[in-house]
């Protein structure tokens, strides 16, 4: 299968690197000095959503502010703490692409999104954080924003997600989706194509664009 685009959009956290190590240290230090059970924070889905949103099921709205200020204190400081790291094909693949063929958008964050970026290396020309929308995926909002940054229809753009909201935001986005099984199983990622991870994977930058296939 070849997947023709003119612009690629990269989850962060589970498609370029992992930082689950950090996020569990954090989020579970978070939980307890805000006197949440383990039972209330198991029914939250966690990952690939804006900690204000997650913080919102969580807590009263005027607690909210002050909490997902102190999450991010604590993730940004978790940083250095070798919580984060290049998850595999991750430096080749973007290595391999323009950088105005490219984009990040993540649910961090830009401060914390910078921190753990900046840890492993990569320096995205284009970043869409938290901090630039007003709706969180599975909403489209966020690759929408990006695909206008990158000046491309949203149908020439494919994202490359890890979490079933992020796939669900790429597809009501109308993009071609790609689900990296990095934190979930194939069998839980519904998307155009599903693989390992970016390892899996080869682009080829054409005058058209990119041509991105599976390795055999």
């Amino acid at each position: 299968m070849t997947i023709h685009a003119q612009a690629l959009l990269f989850d962060n956290d589970g498609t370029l690197v992992s930082s689950l190590l950090s996020v569990e240290r954090c989020w579970t230090r978070w939980a307890e000095e805000h006197g949440i059970t383990a039972e209330q924070f198991a029914r939250v889905e966690l990952h690939g959503r804006p900690a204000a949103e997650i913080a919102a099921d969580l807590l009263p709205a005027q607690a909210v502010p002050a909490a997902v200020a102190r999450i991010e204190d604590l993730e940004v400081e978790d940083v250095p703490n070798g919580g984060v790291h290049l998850l595999p094909g991750t430096e080749d693949f973007l290595a391999a692409l323009p950088a105005e063929r490219w984009a990040v958008v993540t649910s961090a964050t830009r401060r914390l999104a910078e921190a753990r970026l900046g840890a492993v290396g990569i320096l995205p020309k284009t970043l869409v954080t938290a901090d630039d929308i007003t709706r969180g995926k599975p909403d489209p909002e966020p690759y929408l924003l990006a695909a206008r940054t990158l000046g491309v229809d949203p149908a020439h753009c494919v994202v490359f997600e890890d979490a079933p909201a992020g796939l669900q935001a790429g597809r009501a986005a109308g993009m071609t989706t790609v689900a990296l099984a990095t934190t979930h199983r194939a069998d839980e990622l519904t998307a155009d194509l599903v693989v390992e991870d970016l390892s899996a994977l080869s682009a080829l930058v054409t005058d058209a664009g990119v041509e991105i296939s599976a390795r055999p």
